[in-house]
């Protein structure tokens, strides 16, 4: 019990204050235009130390045979290992964080005129990231046995291994299209795309047409964080970002519990993906609509961000 308290609160922190730390650096820099890029780099890392971290763990548990140190209340070994190395992995980030990183406290500056309108955008994009990473959640937990129908033994390192590999192709994309396409545009197209592929894995009985549709969903996760990173980082004000950031969770938290405790079947659990991600897109259709007649879209390009780029490399 008192690991998964532990874990709630890192996971409260992984999803938030890393990304408030990066997206108050980059204001600070004069590179708030380069955000969408580096949360692009950051799901792309991501994507190669989870398959690296796969292996790792597929090793791990093979290297120690699991041993009781005090029966029933202290193991070692087996399956525990990938853990415990876990741990070492984490205390060096910390340290590096610790060493690398300057602290920042956001901005704690007073109300802005647009506040009336950006309350309601913030409202938008919660319910939207929630409806998104709820159904990543789902589908995390539904793909083994939607693809697990008739009992055979499949190869699950390998098919994680492939869905990572979309995932860093989608983030590579996006990318690329963030420096045409506004944010906000690039949205609507990736839910509706991902819904798309949730209703072909409901409606679908064959496996291979489900696995081609699992890995098109994977590559719109790619697509998702880096762009709604950017959108978050338009829309949350600075000096409240990480305390709405981890509101935003609440919600996700219970379409999870939803999913769980009400035994649905893998078709099921992908058709009520669909609708949740068929709503999401509408809802960032509506705020797309409403940030474009409100003027508060951003500029596709980088230029004025390379400038200051480059002012800073000459004043250093």
């Amino acid at each position: 019990m008192l690991g998964r308290l532990l874990g709630g609160i890192a996971t409260s922190l992984l999803f938030s204050v890393f990304e408030a730390w990066l997206i108050r650096s980059h204001t600070d820099a004069g590179l708030k235009n380069f955000i969408g890029k580096s949360l692009s780099w950051a799901t792309y890392g991501n994507s190669v130390i989870a398959i690296l971290a796969g292996l790792v763990a597929n090793e791990a548990t093979k290297a120690l045979p699991m041993i009781a140190i005090k029966e029933e209340a202290l193991y070692m070994g087996g399956y525990l290992n990938p853990s415990d190395f876990a741990l070492f992995a984490l205390v060096l980030c910390g340290l590096l964080v610790m060493s690398l990183w300057e602290e920042n406290y956001g901005d704690s500056s007073s109300t802005k005129p647009d506040e009336g309108i950006r309350s309601q955008d913030i409202l938008l994009c919660g319910a939207i990231s929630s409806l998104f990473e709820g159904s990543m959640y789902i589908f995390v937990f539904m793909w083994t046995p939607a693809l697990r129908d008739d009992g055979e033994e499949l190869p699950f390192g390998l098919i994680f291994s492939t869905f990572m590999v979309c995932c860093m192709a989608g983030s590579s994309m996006c990318s690329i299209l963030i420096e045409h396409i506004k944010g906000e545009r690039l949205a609507v197209g990736i839910f509706a795309f991902s819904a798309a592929a949730m209703g072909f894995i409901a409606l679908s009985s064959n496996q291979t047409l489900k696995f081609i549709a699992m890995n098109c969903f994977e590559l719109t996760v790619g697509m998702y964080w880096p762009v709604m990173g950017t959108l978050k980082g338009a829309i949350v004000p600075e000096s409240k970002r990480a305390a709405i950031y981890n509101l935003y969770r609440i919600p996700i938290n219970f379409i999870v519990l939803f999913s769980l405790l009400t035994s649905l079947t893998p078709a099921q659990s992908f058709t009520l993906n669909f609708i949740m991600l068929s709503v999401g897109a509408v809802l960032q259709t509506i705020l797309m609509m409403r940030r474009e007649k409100h003027g508060l879209m951003e500029s596709d390009s980088a230029t004025s961000d390379l400038e200051a780029a480059e002012r800073l490399l000459i004043q250093e």
